[in-house]
């Protein structure tokens, strides 16, 4: 029995989708729920899984088809053998060669696991969906890749710094003979860095989905809404004295790190609820105030930017934020983030001090009215109490859209962000 692979229903709002890598080729033998195939749309890559165990027997599109919901992308043979699944059409890319280096007419597999054949594919490594775009757009070697990532895993920037690489080999000229008379002495020649210089590799490489998504919006933000930045700097250090008096505990009661991103959510909340405009938006000429607060948090992925959003983070604890957190940005790493995990928001923040950025002017997600940025902690002489004392301080920003928000509420709803963090007993006694 044939079973047909269609594209699954895409989430609301986004119309199609880009078939970026087939996972399988025809006459493998694929198992029920085995990802099949990456559909990357304008914010999230969707796997096809597999509904049944069997084998593919056809590819019906291509890699790089633009593909609409339902739409017939392969099929299955419930009852086939890979021996017979047939030859596979035109548009799918050749079975792996791995097959060929037995002998004529023996259709046995490679009598040991350990043999050369059967190496490389056990030794692949983990890729990411960018990744094992990189890797197939090149034709690299996965095995043969430098894995930066924790667990032995290959990121885009593993994938694209190989391709440099194997870009500019061939380029490199070989060393010439030298001629009897007037040879160049070899303590004269140009180091081997200098010469793979003179190469000037090029990359074209067209932008994903997600990060074409991202210019746009970014382009659209800061074309339809009037940004203005307002910055002020916090002193951390009750923040820090907490922390380090109750980590231990609390990872201990709640299985989570007490980091400093929940300080920020809850500070965040209580400066709305001071300021609701900062929580509102803009809909042509009205201001919708929202009387909920879903914080979205910037998390930085292989594939671009992310703004997972904390529903109702007034109603949520320290640890319950801490724990949003840290399963987002897991999910959005490995690419199982949901379109649902992005959507809506009334307000953001985002850490550039991760990367150890010490200012900056963050943009507003659009249609959200304001952005909180913050920054890395750096010791420095601050006069406290008349005396000169070394304290450890972040430059914070809030960018805002001033149609709407005029500077003196934006000022005084940081100067509420800088109260409740320099204080933090203002987010239990809510003053």
């Amino acid at each position: 029995m044939s079973v047909e692979i269609r594209v699954p229903p895409l989430p609301e709002s986004v119309s199609d989708a880009t078939l970026v890598a087939w996972r399988k080729q025809p006459g493998e033998a694929v198992s029920r729920d085995e990802n099949l195939a990456d559909l990357e749309t304008d914010k999230v890559v969707l796997e096809v899984p597999a509904p049944i165990n069997g084998v593919l027997r056809e590819i019906k599109v291509p890699t790089g088809t633009t593909v609409k919901s339902g739409e017939l992308l392969a099929v299955i043979d419930e009852a086939g053998a890979a021996a017979g699944a047939g030859t596979p059409p035109a548009s799918a890319k050749p079975a792996a060669p791995a097959a060929a280096a037995a002998p004529a007419g023996n259709g046995k597999a490679p009598a040991s696991a350990g043999s050369p054949a059967a190496a490389p594919a056990a030794a692949a490594p983990r890729t990411g969906p960018a990744a094992r775009r990189v890797i197939e757009e090149n034709d690299l070697a996965p095995g043969s890749i430098r894995a930066s990532a924790p667990g032995g895993r290959v990121t885009k920037a593993d994938a694209m710094a190989a391709a440099a690489a194997a870009a500019a080999a061939p380029a490199t000229p070989a060393a010439p003979s030298a001629p009897p008379v007037a040879a160049i002495p070899a303590a004269s020649s140009p180091p081997a860095a200098a010469r793979a210089r003179t190469a000037r590799a090029e990359q074209r490489v067209p932008m994903t989905r997600l990060r074409a998504r991202i210019a746009e919006r970014l382009v659209q933000a800061q074309s339809t809404q009037a940004l203005l930045t307002t910055f002020n700097e916090v002193d951390l250090t009750a923040v820090q004295e907490l922390r380090a008096r109750y980590k231990d505990s609390f990872e201990k009661k709640h299985g989570v790190k007490l980091g400093f991103m929940s300080f920020f959510v809850k500070a965040s909340v209580e400066a709305l609820k001071r300021f609701p405009v900062v929580n509102a938006s803009v809909d042509n000429n009205d201001i919708i105030y929202h009387e909920y607060f879903d914080v979205g948090v910037a998390v930085s992925t292989e594939r671009g930017l992310m703004v997972p959003v904390l529903r109702d983070a007034d109603a949520m604890s320290f640890a319950e934020v801490e724990k949003g957190i840290a399963a987002y940005a897991a999910r959005a790493r490995t690419g199982a983030i949901t379109l649902e995990d992005l959507t809506g928001g009334t307000f953001s923040i985002t850490n550039g001090g991760t990367f150890g950025s010490l200012m900056s002017t963050p943009i507003v997600n659009a249609p959200q009215s304001a952005i909180l940025g913050m920054h890395k902690i750096q010791e420095r002489p601050m006069v406290v109490n008349g005396q000169v004392a070394i304290r450890p301080m972040m430059y914070l920003a809030v960018t805002y859209d001033h149609r709407i928000i005029d500077g003196r509420e934006a000022v005084q709803f940081l100067v509420t962000i800088k109260d409740c963090l320099e204080d933090p007993g203002r987010l239990l006694l809510g003053v």
